[in-house]
């Protein structure tokens, strides 16, 4: 191993272990996924009632991602049923390749059925791309969500990226339920 390898490795190690070793409160989450949650209604047309339509949806305010060759991100969120938070989830993925950089992005994963839904919250550890698949909705900012089209049961929104990096996918993601007050 060369020290650039050793040095990725202890950056992404230390950034999953901060985010694992120092959660954000209830309180803390609730209030970034309402930011969060009005970016995405700004950015694109529709989301609102797409939202609206879906049985529930997981958002990730703020999932930090850095690599060199060696991957790992991390990030909290909040399950919402309706418009009420229900349960407190952390995201964590890592990843091999070509890659290099840091990157900071929001995540919105729309449940559109009850079983897809209650798959996820009865999971322990729902990884993406092994438990379930997220189809990953490619909208640029201004355009409008067109729910007709949408056909799969879990659909996933990256918006809001910032930082330097190429990869935008949740492949390999797994979501953990956490425990906040």
């Amino acid at each position: 191993m060369n020290i650039r390898t050793l040095c990725a490795l202890g950056t992404a190690a230390a950034l999953c272990w901060s985010a694992t070793a120092f959660g954000a409160s209830a309180e803390e989450i609730d209030r970034d996924v309402d930011r969060a949650l009005q970016v995405f209604m700004e950015e694109i047309n529709g989301a609102d009632l797409f939202l609206d339509q879906a049985a529930g949806y997981l958002v990730f305010p703020r999932v930090l991602k850095v690599g060199i060759g060696i991957g790992a991100e991390t990030g909290e969120g909040a399950l919402r049923v309706g418009d009420t938070t229900v349960e407190y989830y952390r995201t964590t993925g890592g990843s091999f390749g070509l890659q290099l950089g840091a990157q900071a992005k929001s995540v919105v994963i729309a449940f559109l059925t009850q079983e897809a839904l209650d798959s996820f919250r009865t999971s322990n550890g729902w990884r993406v791309g092994i438990d379930g698949s997220v189809a990953l909705i490619d909208i640029g900012a201004g355009k409008t969500i067109d729910s007709d089209n949408i056909r799969d049961p879990v659909v996933g929104f990256i918006f809001g990226s910032r930082g330097l990096m190429y990869n935008l996918t949740l492949e390999g993601s797994r979501f953990t339920r956490l425990d906040r007050d």
